[in-house]
């Protein structure tokens, strides 16, 4: 049997022009299944950032800690609704660099694989409106009351997509021959290492500066232009 090349995409940042975690976290909050109090965790971190006197990272990471604290107890059913709510309303939001390469390479047969630390249960839907084949995502743990508890499931997968390209590729009879990555910060790096093609996509400062180092290709999307190689 022929092995299939694959490709290899983060989606936060890199295809969709937002978080989906962020996005989930803000609907939570406007159907009143996270308190309003939720927003204030991460209200300093986004105005630095939008002010360019903080980082995208520290932003997302308040985001993070907000969502884990009020994840617990939250119904399953809940989730699924808002979540498709979100993906519906999301969806077509997407960089036109990204978006038309998911075509190309779907086209040229790749098996498309997304990585990110957005929930699967949110990720999963969205990355099937593109065409993907197989979605890796954080995974939350439900109790017998179907709702949220709050741990993380299988985190030290998640946490290292070098391991999870590795395990998707045995598993699913690909190979890295010819294979593209594309990722937009440094937490991409192992996954990126190991792929034929990497290509870092509106970088941050620490993978733009690893990029020019080993002579990643660097694309960035800026309005209407497409700069490539810079």
């Amino acid at each position: 049997m022929k092995k299939r090349k694959v490709a290899i995409f983060d989606i936060d940042g890199t295809i969709f022009r937002s978080s989906l975690l962020i996005e989930l976290t803000d609907a939570f909050i406007q159907e009143g299944i996270f308190p309003a109090s939720a927003r204030r965790m991460y209200a300093r971190a986004f105005a630095e950032w939008l002010e360019r006197r903080g980082t995208y990272e520290e932003y997302i990471l308040a985001v993070v800690h907000a969502f884990l604290k009020h994840i617990k107890g939250v119904r399953y059913a809940d989730f699924l609704r808002v979540g498709k709510k979100v993906v519906i309303f999301h969806k077509s939001r997407v960089y036109r660099y990204t978006r038309d390469l998911v075509h190309d390479l779907k086209r040229r047969g790749y098996y498309l694989l997304a990585i990110t630390q957005s929930p699967k249960l949110l990720a999963e839907p969205f990355c099937e409106t593109l065409g993907f084949d197989k979605v890796y995502g954080r995974m939350y743990e439900v109790d017998g009351q179907k709702r949220f508890t709050g741990n993380i499931l299988h985190l030290d997968l998640i946490a290292d997509k070098a391991n999870i390209v590795r395990r998707a590729v045995e598993g699913e009879h690909l190979t890295l021959r010819g294979s593209v990555g594309v990722g937009d910060t440094e937490g991409d790096i192992s996954f990126l290492s190991l792929v034929a093609k990497p290509i870092c996509f509106n970088p941050n400062a620490p993978l733009y500066a690893h990029a020019k180092r080993a002579g990643w290709r660097v694309v960035v999307e800026r309005k209407d232009v497409i700069y490539k190689n810079i």
